[in-house]
């Protein structure tokens, strides 16, 4: 306490001090003080408040302890009291034993007496409930049912209360009445068979649906009735509970299964498109029942059974199982894709469960899917397996007929724009068309994944399109009389590429959605090309074997005197190519230019063979003017045939072996031949050495003087588009017939 003293001491010595700081503030020490006792006695009020409030709080509780020992002693007086009291009657309670019995009797007998109006009629009610029942007169037969039941089940309730163990009093009432469950047995038949054909039932007699339902409802409040009290007193009537609610919602499961599996109508053998049928036959019922059941059954259940829910729940679980069950079997291409599209796309379209009146009512997209994704990814699986089986004996087909067409007598049909072909590929993409048409029914993975099979397909097709191609040729030419439309089927056949590369980009185009290339792209394109350009290379060939007695002619004694070879030459390739106009661009071009160039290289050949050697200038003359001259024939032919195109450059190579030729100074033989070679640097030496020996005139020092200059001032010709003479050979006849001239020429000198 001291010690407090002396802290509150301290403490307001430290305050005075802070508030006379300065001498001024010694005028207001009265106020100061004033100040410090009006807080002092506020706080001393608060005080005395606080320990009022606490003495009164404690004053009340002791007086509320003193009441209660108080009232804690009376009860105890009392539960003594109760005691004493309990101890005396114990045998008075075992004198009243008989009155208890008396009392139980007494309620037996009360029970007997106002059930015994029932008990004397049972024959007669049971009769009049069986006949209630056959009339359909549900709820009327059920009340009796009620009442017979109610008196059975009062009296054995009462005999159980008075002896659960004496069955034989138990037997004697079950026994006599015996016929009520048999009248409750063909009631629920009769109830069973309605909800069996609620569907019409709702439609002709909604009435009579809801007798049904009311009856199944008193079942079930009578059973949590009977339930309760067996809970109580564990009694329960024989026959309890009856569950009529949840066996009406067995036999509605069952009236919707039977309805599904009752839709198909025809078999596989019996129409082939039994599965579209079965689908249609299915959705058509389950939107039309869904509906009934929005429109008209709902208004017959309770609120609380959530009627369309469960309805729509029974046909989706009931189509589910179907559908399974059709997976199941080993079915057909077609079938998957039927199967699948039904349960992928139609089910949860507007034509079926996304109906715009179900819709409103329940969301499709909340419910499993029809089939387990394993089991959709099994069936494409098998369908793709089955397509590609199907669609190689589809192309090998194809094409064996195509090859049929190919030995025909007559034409083939030409197009609007007047070109040959044949119905290869229009059949072909036809079928890829409609097997794409179906799997986009499916989805676009899928979609995708058959483009990608079909164009697989399409390059092994294409190989085996080659093949035939060249064993077409090869057959024509053990007998160039046969085929009879040889040149027109070629022509077909290099016609097909360039559809087949159209068609292949239009599917692409309709059906890809990546502008990716596929891993098959660069394959199909080079066979195609190969194939094209085999078709072109057939026709040349076809060509130059009916030139190649006229070929044999050029630049030979019998050409230097005068022959029409080059005449007769230009008007069979103009021949020919008035057929070659019926091959579509870019084939018809390349051909063209092809013809043109092995044209001038048979030509330039001919020279290279020595077929002569000019004896003097008069020949030399002769003969390059004759080669001038055929030359510009050739151009004129190729300018005519290529409309107009450049086609100079591989005829000036005959004209500038001419000039060659026709030099009359020998001094000047270098120069020519070294124009010839910078215009053509793909010339070759021995080349030159055949040009120098046809000459006739050139010394050898002339000939080891222009090859070793030659040599030394090789050009290159890496950058030439169109080399000429890279696959002239000349002969080894030639080669050595030129040396053994030139060392008879060295000898000569010698001597």
């Amino acid at each position: 306490m001291e010690e407090t003293n002396r802290e509150a001491v301290a403490t307001a010595v430290q305050r005075v001090a802070g508030m006379l700081q300065r001498s001024d503030q010694l005028d207001k020490v009265e106020q100061y003080r004033r100040r410090e006792a009006r807080k002092k006695a506020s706080v001393e009020a608060r005080l005395k408040a606080a320990i009022q409030s606490q003495l009164d709080g404690v004053r009340t509780g002791l007086c509320q302890l003193h009441n209660a020992l108080g009232d804690v002693k009376d009860i105890q007086n009392s539960l003594a009291d109760v005691s004493k009291d309990w101890r005396q009657s114990i045998n008075t309670i075992e004198n009243l034993k008989d009155v208890k019995d008396a009392v139980v009797q007494h309620s037996q007998l009360a029970s007997a007496v106002e059930n015994l109006k029932n008990i004397f009629s049972v024959p007669e009610i049971v009769a009049d409930t069986q006949v209630l029942i056959e009339q359909a007169e549900l709820l009327e037969a059920h009340r009796k049912l009620m009442d017979l039941e109610c008196s059975r089940d009062d009296l054995m309730y009462e005999q159980y209360r008075m002896d659960s163990k004496n069955t034989h009093d138990m037997n004697l009432i079950r026994n006599y009445f015996g016929e009520v469950q048999g009248l409750s047995d063909d009631l629920a038949k009769q109830l069973w068979m309605v909800l069996q054909r609620a569907m019409g039932t709702v439609r002709r007699d909604p009435t009579m649906l809801v007798s049904v339902v009311r009856v199944i409802e008193r079942e079930e409040k009578i059973d949590r009735r009977m339930l309760d009290r067996k809970k109580q007193t564990g009694f329960i009537p024989p026959g309890r509970p009856k569950s009529w609610k949840e066996k009406m919602f067995e036999v509605l499961e069952g009236t919707v299964t039977t309805r599904i599996e009752g839709s198909q109508s025809v078999t596989r053998e019996a129409d082939k498109m039994w599965m579209v049928r079965l689908l249609e036959i299915t959705r058509k019922y389950v939107l039309d029942d869904l509906i009934v059941v929005k429109n008209l059954m709902v208004q017959c259940f309770p609120p609380h059974y959530n009627t369309f829910d469960r309805f729509f729940k029974l046909y989706h679980n009931a189509v589910s199982m179907r559908v399974q069950e059709l997976a199941a079997e080993d079915l057909e291409a077609n079938e998957i894709v039927s199967l699948l599209t039904w349960v992928l796309n139609t089910y949860k379209s507007e034509e079926m469960m996304s109906h715009p009146e179900l819709l409103t009512e329940y969301d499709i997209n909340l419910m499993d899917p029809l089939l387990p994704q394993e089991v959709v990814d099994e069936l494409l699986s098998k369908y793709l397996q089955t397509f590609t089986s199907n669609i190689t004996s589809w192309l090998r087909k194809a094409l064996e007929t195509d090859k049929k067409d190919w030995f025909k007598e007559t034409e083939p049909e030409a197009d609007q724009d007047g070109y040959y072909q044949t119905t290869l590929p229009a059949i072909v993409f036809q079928m890829f068309e409609q097997n794409l048409q179906v799997a986009a029914q499916i989805n676009e993975t899928f979609k995708e994944q058959v483009l990608k099979l079909c164009l697989k397909q399409m390059n092994s097709f294409l190989v085996r399109y080659r093949e035939e191609a060249i064993a077409y040729k090869e057959d024509h030419l053990r007998d160039r009389q046969l085929p009879q439309c040889y040149v027109q089927y070629m022509i077909a056949i290099i016609n097909n590429c360039h559809t087949f590369k159209e068609s292949i980009n239009s599917l692409k185009k309709k059906y890809f959605k990546s502008t990716e290339p596929t891993q098959n792209d660069a394959a199909i394109e080079k066979t195609l090309n190969d194939v094209a350009k085999d078709g072109c290379q057939f026709l040349l060939d076809e060509v130059f074997l009916d030139l190649e007695h006229h070929l044999n002619e050029l630049l030979t004694r019998k050409w230097l005197t005068g022959t029409h070879a080059v005449d007769t030459i230009c008007v069979t390739v103009e021949d020919y190519f008035n057929d070659f106009a019926k091959i579509k661009k870019p084939f018809n071009t390349e051909m063209t230019s092809e013809a043109h160039r092995r044209v001038v290289v048979e030509y330039i050949k001919a020279v290279m063979q020595k077929r002569i050697t000019f004896k003097n200038a008069d020949e030399r003359r002769e003969g390059a003017d004759r080669m001038i001259k055929e030359a510009e024939q050739f151009k004129f032919l190729f300018r005519k045939l290529t409309a107009g195109e450049e086609t100079d450059r591989l005829c000036d190579a005959i004209a500038a072996i001419a000039e060659v030729f026709k030099l009359t100074d020998p001094t000047l033989l270098y120069l020519e031949v070294s124009t010839l070679v910078s215009k053509y640097p793909d010339i070759r030496e021995e080349h030159i050495v055949a040009l120098l020996a046809m000459r006739g005139d050139a010394s050898r020092d002339m000939k080891q003087m222009i090859m070793e200059t030659l040599n030394q001032n090789k050009p290159t010709y890496a950058g030439i588009t169109q080399p000429i003479f890279k696959d002239i050979t000349v002969p080894t006849v030639t080669m050595t017939s030129m040396s053994s001239s030139m060392a008879a020429t060295a000898n000569k000198l010698l001597k």
